[in-house]
């Protein structure tokens, strides 16, 4: 049995959108889902990508994702990642493969000098919080996350 974690191919968009649909649906928010084939094809895949996606394959069949993009710190006065999605099939759950496309994230981080690699985990994702905590990772309990999006959004941008 192996493992390899690559790149996505701009042939590979379906691929990706039926990741991040399977995905939508374990976190019970497949009706947020918009994002169709040529967004992502644009974004992943377009002249300037802003959006990275890493797939990993088990003994050659698709087994899961990760779709990150670099942020920015003004305190450490460095980039670092932001994990978007992180997503295996169940059927191949258990195996490390979650974990192997976290450990060349953080070895991006590393190797490129990024100062941190953050993401967000929804509260009552137990299995996804003990992975987490697994791996090192420390919850930031004294944020609170934002959004505007929709019509506030355009309702903001107008002016207010």
């Amino acid at each position: 049995m192996t493992l390899t974690i690559r790149p996505a191919r701009a042939d590979e968009v379906g691929l990706v959108l039926s990741f991040v649909r399977e995905l939508a649906e374990y976190e019970k928010l497949l009706h947020e889902v918009e994002a169709t084939e040529a967004d992502l094809a644009a974004a992943l895949f377009g002249p300037e990508p802003k959006v990275f996606c890493d797939i990993a394959e088990w003994d050659g069949a698709p087994a899961g994702f990760a779709i990150w993009f670099y942020t920015y710190s003004t305190f450490t006065g460095r980039h670092g990642i932001w994990l978007e999605d992180l997503y295996v099939r169940p059927e191949q759950r258990g195996r490390g493969i979650g974990k192997a496309l976290m450990v060349r994230l953080a070895r991006r981080c590393v190797d490129e000098g990024l100062s941190r690699f953050a993401w967000w985990v929804l509260n009552w994702n137990e299995p996804s919080r003990v992975f987490y905590r697994s791996i090192g990772a420390v919850a930031q309990s004294e944020w609170t996350v934002k959004r505007v999006d929709g019509p506030a959004l355009h309702k903001l941008a107008a002016g207010g």
